[in-house]
């Protein structure tokens, strides 16, 4: 857990990443799309910064390719991204620190108004 706990905090493109790839397999495109709507718009990936964060995410064992689940109509074969129990393990523990912070937040801000 300690290995983990050192690659903290994620930065935002990374954790929406990974999340968008939570539920199962997407290729690129279909990743896109799913940080747009995860963050409400906020996040825009421009292609560049979504492969280079691919490769550096299959690079540190975080996410496979595997064979794209969805048929493209082409002959050509389309890339796919799956999480890895590694990367899952990154998710989940990233996702607990928000939740401390935020626990940390609401108790201070209880606490002033009182």
């Amino acid at each position: 857990m300690e290995e983990i706990n050192s690659q903290l905090p994620l930065r935002e493109p990374t954790f929406f990443i990974l999340l968008s790839l939570s539920p199962g397999p997407k290729h690129g495109y279909a990743i896109l799309k799913s940080v747009e709507n995860l963050s409400d718009g906020r996040l825009i990936l421009s292609t560049g910064t979504l492969y280079g964060a691919i490769k550096r995410l299959l690079d540190r064992g975080w996410i496979r390719r595997v064979d794209d689940p969805l048929p493209n109509g082409t002959d050509r074969e389309r890339k796919a991204y799956d999480l890895t129990d590694l990367g899952r393990k990154v998710l989940n523990a990233e996702f607990r620190r928000l939740k401390e912070l935020v626990n940390v937040a609401q108790r201070h801000t209880a606490q002033e108004a009182l």
